[in-house]
C-alpha cells in the first residue's frame, strides 16, 4: 500500500545544483516545525549540471525525497505533468527551484486548501525582484488571461500554487500550460480558486530560464487553452457553426444572384463577370471545409491516445 502524506511539494528543475541543497534544507525546516508528513518530488527536467547527483544525495539523507529524472529536456509543463501524476499528498504544492519562491509560505496555503476549501491557491508575487524585461511581458499575460479565462488572478504564472490532489489528478499539462493551469483546473470543473500574496526573493543562483519564446508562445498558449477549454469535447460546435453559417452567407447571395439573372437583369452580364459570384463560392468552399475540419476533429477527439508520453531515465522512489 503507497504511503499518504499531508503535503506532497512537487519541484520542477533544470539545471539548478546549487540551490537543491538549501533548498531542501528550507522545506524540512518547515516541515518540521509544522509536523506535516511530506514528501518531496524533484523532477529533473534534463539537466545538464550535476543536479540528478544531488537530488540522490538528498534521498539518502532523507527518505522523503523522490526523483524523477527525464531522458531529455521536456519542459516545465512535462515536469510538473510527471510530478502531479507522483504525488501522494492531500496537498500538492509546487514551487521552483531556484529559491525564490519561499517555503515558508507552505503552511498558509495548506491552511487554505484543507480549512477554506479552495481548489486551488496561485501565489501572487506582488513584489517582485526580476528584471524589467521579465516583468512587463508578465503583467501583460497576466492581463489578457485575466480577460479571456474570466479567472481574476495578478500572478497566473507564478511557481508557487497549492492544490488539491484530486486537481492535480483531473488536468493534464502540457505543451506550455504550466502557465494557465488555473484555466486548466476551471475547465475541470474546480472553479474555486484563490490568491495569496507570497513573498519573492532575487535569485541567488544560476541564471533565469526565461527566454524570448515567451514573447510568442505565451499568447498562443492562452488561446489555445481558452479554445480547448471551450471546445475540446465538442469542437463541431465551432468549427460546424463557422462552416454553417459562411456556406449559409454564400449558398444566399449565390440565390440571390440567380434571381437577379433571371428575372431582373436585362443588360445580359454574365455571372462569371460578377465579384459577388466569387465571394459566394469562396464563402460556400470555406463553410464546407470548417465543416469538414469540425467532423475530422470530432473523429479525433475521440479516438486520440494520451499525449503525455515522455522517456524517463531514472526514478527514486516513485511508484
Amino acid at each position: 500500500m503507497s504511503l499518504k502524506y499531508d503535503i506532497s511539494v512537487v519541484v520542477p528543475l533544470f539545471n539548478e545544483d546549487e540551490s537543491l541543497p538549501e533548498l531542501h534544507k528550507w522545506i524540512v525546516k518547515v516541515m518540521q516545525e509544522n509536523n506535516f508528513s511530506y514528501e518531496v518530488v524533484f523532477i529533473d527536467d534534463g539537466s545538464k549540471d550535476k543536479s540528478w547527483s544531488v537530488v540522490e544525495e538528498l534521498n539518502r539523507k532523507d527518505a522523503n525525497v523522490k526523483g524523477i529524472k527525464f531522458q531529455r529536456n521536456y519542459g516545465k509543463s512535462a515536469a510538473l505533468q510527471k510530478g502531479f501524476e507522483a504525488a501522494k499528498g492531500d496537498v500538492v504544492i509546487t514551487m521552483d527551484a531556484d529559491l525564490q519562491d519561499s517555503p515558508d509560505e507552505i503552511p498558509e496555503l495548506y491552511r487554505m486548501i484543507m480549512e477554506d476549501d479552495f481548489d486551488l491557491v496561485s501565489g501572487w508575487k506582488k513584489k517582485r525582484f526580476d528584471p524589467i524585461t521579465k516583468t512587463i511581458p508578465t503583467k501583460l499575460y497576466n492581463w489578457a488571461a485575466r480577460r479571456i479565462t474570466g479567472i481574476y488572478l495578478h500572478d497566473f504564472n507564478c511557481g508557487l500554487k497549492a492544490y488539491k490532489n484530486v486537481v492535480v489528478k483531473s488536468i493534464e499539462v502540457y505543451g506550455d500550460m504550466h502557465r494557465y493551469i488555473p484555466a486548466l483546473a476551471k475547465y475541470s470543473g474546480f472553479t474555486n480558486i484563490g490568491e495569496k500574496v507570497v513573498q519573492h526573493q532575487a535569485r541567488k543562483y544560476g541564471v533565469t530560464k526565461f527566454g524570448l519564446n515567451r514573447f510568442l508562445n505565451g499568447p498562443l498558449d492562452l488561446l489555445s487553452v481558452a479554445f480547448i477549454g471551450k471546445f475540446a469535447k465538442k469542437p463541431m460546435h465551432f468549427f460546424g457553426a463557422l462552416g454553417m453559417l459562411m456556406f449559409v452567407i454564400g449558398f444566399g447571395v449565390s440565390f440571390y444572384l440567380t434571381i437577379d439573372k433571371l428575372f431582373i437583369d436585362t443588360h445580359g452580364i454574365k455571372l462569371s463577370d460578377r465579384t459577388e459570384f466569387y465571394i459566394a463560392l469562396t464563402a460556400m468552399i470555406l463553410g464546407t471545409q470548417f465543416f469538414l475540419a469540425g467532423f475530422i476533429a470530432e473523429l479525433i477527439g475521440r479516438s486520440s491516445s494520451q499525449r503525455n508520453t515522455y522517456l524517463v531515465e531514472k526514478s527514486i522512489d516513485v511508484g
